[in-house]
């Protein structure tokens, strides 16, 4: 069993879109993944926008809500600096909110992985130099 994930926006809207071109993949991933899937407002803000079209896209978001199959475990008031920090760091790359969060979170709970479909989070770094543990497909 693998260890636990951090879900972003892009992965979440694939594994609920059956057409998505990584579904499969993401479906296949989260099968051996362990415990509930984590996420940050920002990324659930991007899903369900990206789901809106989807038919029952935005319900399927939350019934995983309200299973607890699907968490949403960050609070931005309590880590607006680190955060900031952050998003100052890569303004660069951009870094949107929902990756800065994302990245907060692999530092709060170091022993998930990031999982995603962007490439940047190959640029970012946990704890200023440490590579953060991906879930990306290849």
């Amino acid at each position: 069993m693998r260890p636990p994930v951090i879900i972003d926006a892009g992965p979440l809207v694939a594994l609920i879109n059956a057409r998505d071109t990584y579904h499969a993949w993401t479906v296949e991933q989260l099968k051996q993944a362990s415990g509930p899937l984590l996420t940050c407002e920002a990324a659930l803000s991007e899903a369900i926008f990206l789901l809106r079209t989807t038919s029952g896209g935005v319900s399927q978001i939350g019934g995983m809500l309200r299973s607890g199959g699907l968490k949403c475990d960050f609070c931005l008031n309590n880590e607006i600096v680190p955060v900031c920090d952050l998003l100052r760091k890569y303004a660069d790359v951009p870094m949107s909110l929902a990756d800065a969060c994302l990245v907060r979170m692999s530092e709060l709970f170091p022993k998930h992985r990031v999982m995603s479909l962007d490439s940047d989070f190959h640029v970012y770094r946990r704890n200023r130099r440490q590579v953060i543990p991906l879930l990306t497909p290849e």
